[in-house]
């Protein structure tokens, strides 16, 4: 058993209308720390009816509330206030967040210093905001007069989940929005903490609300409820599309980013040192489980076996431990469920690859979610660990033998959210990256996020993008107003 935080709930309700609460019929469910599986609280049980009442407190507060209304600076001050908040809380939610998740402490730390960065990226983006003007001398004028849209169903993943809460949770409030956020089962306790955070910063009552639950319960129930005109969902591919299906009747707006597969492509020219460190770094950090995860790594073939040598003898030495030791470099994945499922990739990755590093439980670790890095070599592109998105501390490399080759693996799955090259050569890094199908490339370097950029994928890796202004472009309407300033030129229809 790792470290048990202070302050750990023995019970987390939902939080509505300013109050937490249980579910209606009372029901609730387990949750285990993922380094020896046990329960150490239970989460009120939410379904359509708790969903209900969430949407009910949520558009009172949009209709009769002073949060829509309020001038930019005004929304822009309470923003601030709850990323000084989180900031300063810093310790706590990193605790809470790597004894819930299995993230190793250092990383987990890492996420609540993001987390307020994002309500302090929106909140002077909201400030600093213009809406276009288009005039038509002597004739016409027209803005674009920007209003939030309403209720913003909010469903969020179990990996990073304070951070990822905060990306939604801050665009969609700074747009004037009141939300109902229905985090990931797996990992309930750190959003829990997001209603003291508002209720300390002073946000109106029903702004926030939190529907603790199960994806098909609870996340189903926010997605049909005709009370809520969008959702913004993070999460697995498939789980997309069903939301997709569920959203059609109502034509609700709808952003998603989804699962990945992401390739890592590595030339000759490559300065290897920073290739390999990030490399390694982009799919072992945060346990593998990371949606940009550069799972699949492609290497010209001239440098392979050099690369393989060196990649593996590095994924030997990461260290596996307890997610509470600052030492610790991979943790325990999320959830008992999520272990297995990586696991079996592991044992179906042993017929498909040849294994470097890894392939198994890791050495003095019988129990718990804990997974070896492990590195597969010689992995064909109809493999399935070069298919199918894994989402834990493995990688598949495979060599190639020209910049087709290359550019043809790169985009042959189904995914399509980021890439990253490790290039040299200018014209064949900006020729390949816009050739490449991905919502994001970054070349010589992990993924650094700018928040100012789009944030998202194509193919089966998303619908839609965030980041920036058009985050506030997806929580607000844009109504064109136009206006005559000279004489109205317009067929006399019945004159005669």
């Amino acid at each position: 058993m790792t470290t048990r935080p202070a302050g750990l709930p023995d019970h987390i309700q939902h939080y509505i209308d300013g109050r937490f609460v249980d579910s209606i019929d009372g029901d609730r469910f387990d949750v285990l720390e993922p380094v020896g599986n046990e329960v150490y609280t239970t989460a009120a049980r939410g379904k359509a009816a708790d969903v209900d009442a969430a949407v009910a407190a949520a558009t009172r507060a949009f209709q009769d509330g002073p949060w829509p209304s309020m001038k930019p600076r005004q929304r822009a001050r309470i923003l601030h206030r709850i990323a000084d908040i989180v900031e300063s809380r810093d310790a706590e939610l990193a605790a809470f967040e790597s004894f819930d998740s299995g993230l190793p402490i250092t990383q987990a730390k890492g996420q609540a210093q993001r987390a307020a960065e994002n309500f302090r990226f929106f909140a002077d983006l909201i400030v600093a905001q213009r809406d276009d003007t288009y005039k038509v001398p002597g004739s016409q004028m027209n803005y674009v007069n920007r209003k939030p849209k309403g209720v913003a169903g909010l469903i969020t993943p179990w990996n990073t989940p304070f951070m990822l809460e905060s990306w939604k949770l801050a665009p969609a409030l700074a747009s004037g929005c009141t939300v109902v956020l229905k985090p990931a089962e797996f990992t309930p306790l750190s959003a829990s903490l997001w209603a003291g955070i508002f209720e300390e910063a002073e946000l109106p009552q029903g702004v926030f609300n939190l529907v603790n639950g199960i994806g098909e319960e609870a996340g189903d129930a926010l997605v049909k409820h005709p009370g809520v005109p969008l959702i913004s969902f993070t999460g697995e591919s498939r789980t997309g599309q069903l939301i997709f299906a569920n959203c059609a009747p109502h034509l609700k707006a709808m952003s998603m980013e989804l699962g990945g597969k992401s390739p890592a492509v590595v030339f000759a020219d490559a300065d290897l040192d920073a290739a390999i460190d990030s490399t390694l770094f982009g799919v072992f950090s945060l346990n593998g489980e990371r949606c940009t995860a550069g799972s699949r790594i492609l290497v010209e073939r001239p440098i392979y076996e050099e690369f393989l040598e060196r990649y593996a003898a590095r994924a030997r030495r990461i260290v596996v431990g307890d997610p509470a030791d600052p030492a610790t470099e991979v943790g325990a994945l999320v959830h008992p469920e999520h272990f297995e499922k990586v696991m079996a990739y592991v044992e179906i990755g042993k017929s498909e690859g040849r294994l470097l590093a890894g392939g198994g439980r890791p050495e003095g670790f019988p129990e718990g979610n804990f997974v070896a890095p492990t590195v597969f070599a010689d992995v064909a592109p109809d493999a399935r660990i070069f298919q199918e998105e894994i989402f834990g501390p493995v990688v598949a490399i495979t060599p190639f033998d020209s910049d087709e080759e290359a550019l043809e693996l790169a985009n042959g799955v189904r995914y399509g959210l980021a890439a990253y090259l490790w290039t040299t050569d200018l014209v064949r890094a900006h020729t390949f990256a816009q050739a490449v199908e991905a919502g994001m490339v970054w070349l010589n370097s992990h993924n650094v996020r700018d928040l100012r950029s789009p944030f998202g994928g194509v193919k089966a890796s998303g619908l839609g993008h965030e980041g920036g202004y058009r985050s506030l472009d997806f929580y607000s309407d844009q109504q064109a107003v136009h206006i005559t300033l000279g004489d109205v030129h317009t067929a006399r229809f019945g004159a005669r």
